[in-house]
Order: C-alpha cells, then structure tokens, then sequence
C-alpha cells in the first residue's frame, strides 16, 4: 500500500466520521467531496502514466535520432574504396615484379574482390526487410 492509498483511506474515514456526525441531510456532499478527491487522485496518476510514456517515447526517437550512421554511409564507401586504391599502387608492383602479369592480374582481381564484397555488404544493409546480420534479428 503506497502513500496516496492511505490518504485515500484516511478521507474515507473521515467521510464516514463527518457522516456519522452530520447525518443523512449531507449524504450527497460528503459523497461528491470523496468522489471530487478520488477523480483528483486518478486524474493524476493517469498524467504521470501518460507523461512517462511520452517520456519513453521521446527517449526512443532522440535514441534514433542519434544513432551513428552506419557503416555503409557513402563517406566511408569512399574512403574504403580510396584506401584499397592507395594500396593497389605497392601491391601492383610488387605482384608485377615478382611474378609478371599473372601476379598483376591476380592483385587487381583481389582488390576488385574486396571492393565488391564491400559494395554488396553495403546494399545488404541498405535493404529495409533484411537485417544487416544474423546477428540482429
């Protein structure tokens, strides 16, 4: 029993003592005053419920609001695909050095690999009915 229950109790108390020493002619008064009292109580257990909630709801949309962008935002696909460039550059001359055209070929079929395992992991993530892992169902 919480603390509003026992004002609520102790009213009630005094309801039926004022009753008991008025009498009947103050039936009605007594009873609309109790009632004006448990309305007051209701009505504002319901704001804070209501108030909470909105709270809560608030709280979850800000939370959305402010989720980092994901990893497949174009900025980093970029930046990806710029490093893996900037790499290609030593990869291809070490590759045509050491084994010739073959080795060449090879690096550049792994770069163009890595680029497109990115790009597909991105549209993947992209796709509203499908989640961006097994993870995250």
């Amino acid at each position: 029993m919480d603390a509003s229950d026992t004002d609520l109790k102790k009213d009630l108390d005094a309801t039926l003592h004022a009753r008991r020493d008025l009498g009947d002619d103050y039936d009605s008064a007594l009873v609309d005053s109790f009632m004006e009292k448990v309305d007051q109580r209701l009505d504002s257990a319901v704001e804070r419920r209501v108030r909470r909630q909105l709270a809560e709801q608030q709280l979850v949309v800000a939370r959305g609001a402010q989720q980092p962008q994901s990893a497949d935002s174009w900025g980093e696909r970029f930046g990806f695909a710029v490093i893996t460039l900037i790499l290609a550059i030593p990869l291809s001359a070490i590759a045509a050095v050491q084994t010739g055209l073959a080795g060449l070929v090879v690096s550049w079929l792994g770069i163009v690999g890595v680029n497109a395992a990115q790009a597909y992991r991105g549209t993947l993530r992209l796709r509203p009915d499908r989640p961006a892992s097994d993870w995250e169902e």
